[in-house]
């Protein structure tokens, strides 16, 4: 059975106060059992949120790192080093790391590696603009931006991979998906998935949508068969909104 998953990408949101007084609230809730939840708080929170979490079932989740080990590289951050401050799980791809840190399908292939030597799992984000969209190559796009930045992995790799679907033009706009063009392309990257690895890899491997997830949205989407959680952006830094969400299976 596939995980169900949601997991708040907080982006630059949340001083450490912030954080902290949002840990203070999320502590008190109860969470589902069968839902695994995440949180993925900006890089100089990470190890106050992992050590306050550390006795609850919240999962802390970097939003990028580089794709060497060490080096010469001012304001990056490694594997290594996410997972010295209790950091397994990093989120890959994500569409403004493409468009405004210009991250190509190459480099990204490299973080994935690098991810996956380092026993981390990886979020990894694939997603069309509303041009490509408008013109009907987003599934050309999709299944070009998964072959080159993920069919390089080897079978086992998938135990530690996550995919998340995010259309760009539903990012931060207030425009989402309807639930059957959320399922008609998770449907397509399943496919696609088993078009390159087993049929039993295809069926396993947890599908995320990410693009304007609320509250009020979340159980029509999440109903769709091939959709298994969210990556979920503003209505996550408020507890409130982000729990209903979490409870929306």
């Amino acid at each position: 059975m596939r995980k169900k998953i949601v997991a708040g990408n907080w982006k630059m949101y949340k001083n450490l106060a912030e954080t902290e007084m949002f840990l203070v609230d999320l502590k008190k809730q109860v969470f589902p059992e069968n839902v695994v939840v995440m949180i993925a708080p900006s890089f100089t929170n990470l190890n106050q949120a992992f050590k306050s979490l550390r006795e609850h079932p919240v999962t802390v989740v970097a939003q990028n790192m580089h794709q060497n080990n060490e080096g010469a590289f001012t304001g990056e951050i490694s594997a290594n080093m996410l997972k010295s401050v209790g950091v397994n799980t990093v989120v890959l791809g994500h569409s403004e790391r493409r468009a405004y840190f210009k991250e190509s399908s190459a480099i990204l292939a490299e973080k994935v590696n690098t991810a996956l030597e380092n026993e981390m799992t990886v979020i990894f984000c694939i997603g069309e603009e509303l041009d490509d969209r408008k013109k009907g190559s987003h599934f050309e796009l999709i299944k070009a931006q998964l072959s080159e930045g993920l069919f390089h992995v080897s079978n086992d790799a998938w135990e530690n991979i996550i995919i998340a679907y995010e259309p760009v033009w539903a990012i931060g706009t207030g425009e989402t998906a309807s639930p059957e063009q959320a399922q008609e392309m998770h449907k397509f990257i399943r496919k696609t998935v088993a078009e390159n690895y087993p049929e039993e890899i295809a069926n396993k491997v947890s599908i995320l949508y990410g693009g304007s997830v609320k509250p009020d949205n979340a159980s029509e989407i999440f109903g769709q068969a091939d959709v298994d959680g969210g990556l979920i952006g503003g209505a996550s830094l408020q507890v409130d909104s982000f729990m209903k969400i979490v409870n929306s299976f």
